[in-house]
């Protein structure tokens, strides 16, 4: 027996003939669809739109998840869940305006900050467990891969920045 005709025997008991024409075209089908399936989205790395990931300065692992979006041309933050187990039983106790007893998951920290010569201000920032709201300001850094926030009582000086890297 021909090696051709051992694997055309070999084929025909585990796939039946008339399903043979079938197999090639859903291949060419598959590969015709990943061909045409639209680009993954590239990230603007001169915007601060995206997922964040605050860096913990003792460890240097993230802390959790920041979404940054845009709503005309004001830029907001919310605190995105961690994973799939992320609780929303944690409430912001503290808070003292409409974010009063709201889930800390999904909960906007940070408002309407315009961008100001290269820079991201005149927006607030709140401290979801103490309560209190702050200045804020913050900038790209390192090609837009991390951003510095920098939270503050009264003037930039009195405050404390924090360092973020873009998720992947």
């Amino acid at each position: 027996m021909t090696v051709a005709a051992a694997c055309g025997r070999m084929t025909s008991e585990i796939v039946p003939r008339r399903k043979l024409p079938l197999i090639p075209c859903l291949g060419v089908l598959a590969v015709s669809a990943a061909l045409a399936a639209p680009p993954a989205p590239t990230v603007d790395l001169s915007s601060p739109v995206g997922l964040w990931n605050p860096i913990d300065p003792d460890t240097g692992k993230p802390t959790g998840a920041i979404r940054i979006y845009e709503v005309h041309g004001a830029f907001f933050g919310r605190i995105e869940p961690d994973g799939p187990v992320d609780s929303h039983s944690e409430r912001c106790t503290r808070c003292t305006d409409e974010r009063k007893n709201q889930p800390l998951s999904g909960l906007v920290f940070i408002r309407n900050m315009h961008l100001h010569n290269g820079e991201y201000s005149g927006g607030d920032v709140l401290d979801p467990h103490t309560g209190h709201l702050y200045g804020c300001e913050f900038k790209l850094i390192d090609g837009g891969h991390k951003l510095v926030m920098r939270g503050f009582f009264g003037i930039s000086l009195l405050g404390k920045s924090q360092t973020w890297t873009r998720a992947p």
